[in-house]
């Protein structure tokens, strides 16, 4: 396990004539065939026949009365119209009564911390089993997720390999008393981030995410704890689900992958330890492991 651990921490107009002297002439009087009378129009009576030698006969009057036009027969009356029956109006959907207005929340001045019952509604409770980016259900999947800032209780220590599992066992224990003594709600999964190790033993900081106190005054703490922040930003998970005692197994897998891929990560790593340090031979232990590219 050391020495996996120690390899991973690297778009138209009209014309007018004038008349002439021809047109202004005496017209000569008609000649002798221009003068004989006209055949009488048939049906004409003797009365109108009759008529001198140098007379003609009186010109036909044009018929100017116009052609009766045929009637035409009237439109048909339009048909009884058949009322349509009327719909009915829709029924509300909502009801007609006033409803009460729910006055806008008052806001505090700047500078002035949230009220308790405003901060709870805004942050919701405290979930102590959350983890910083969410669970994994297979051990062969590397997922890639980005890590949260969370408040954090920490203490830190360090140990040998073989004292390792309970050194970091009593930690989060001493972690949970401190909080509660502080009046601080426990708000996820408790980590580890071995920011050293030796062929010895390594050097770690035990943290217990935990609920920022109202107003944001930091509690007042023993001196081997101090409020902190969890690593943030882009990391590698792997996800180890057997005894503590195999998890040189997982740092094998981990290695492997950052050769294969060719990826250089930061020299601490992080644990989160979803189930409970109780037993390093408990099989169903359960371990987010995370690394930090660079």
């Amino acid at each position: 396990m050391r020495y996996f651990r120690i390899c991973v921490l690297a778009c138209a107009g009209t014309i007018a004539i004038a008349p002439t002297a021809w047109a202004q002439a005496t017209i000569a009087a008609p000649s002798a065939v221009q003068s004989a009378p006209l055949a009488p129009p048939p049906g004409a009576t003797p009365a109108q026949t009759q008529s001198g030698p140098n007379q003609s006969p009186p010109a036909a009057i044009p018929d100017t009365q116009p052609s009766p036009q045929p009637v035409q027969p009237a439109p048909p009356a339009p048909g009884p119209v058949t009322p349509q029956p009327v719909q009915p109006a829709p029924a509300p959907q909502m009801p007609l009564e006033p409803q009460p207005v729910q006055p806008p929340p008052t806001l505090p001045a700047p500078g002035q911390p949230l009220p308790p019952a405003q901060q709870q509604q805004q942050t919701g409770v405290p979930d102590p089993n959350a983890t910083l980016a969410g669970k994994g259900s297979d051990t062969s999947d590397v997922a890639e997720v980005t890590l949260s800032p969370k408040p954090v209780l920490m203490i830190s220590g360090q140990a040998s390999w073989d004292q390792g599992f309970q050194k970091l066992s009593d930690s989060f224990k001493a972690l949970r008393a401190e909080a509660q003594k502080a009046g601080l709600a426990v708000a996820g999964r408790p980590l580890s981030l071995f920011v050293a190790t030796t062929d010895d033993g390594f050097r770690f900081d035990a943290m217990l995410p935990v609920a920022i106190p109202p107003g944001g005054q930091a509690p007042a703490l023993g001196p081997d704890f101090k409020m902190s922040t969890s690593p943030a930003g882009a990391a590698l998970r792997f996800l180890h689900q057997a005894p503590y005692d195999d998890i040189d197994s997982t740092y094998e897998t981990i290695t492997a992958y950052l050769e294969a891929k060719n990826i250089v990560v930061k020299d601490a790593f992080l644990e989160e330890y979803v189930s409970e340090l109780a037993d390093p031979a408990d099989p169903n232990l359960e371990i987010n492991v995370y690394v930090q590219p660079k």
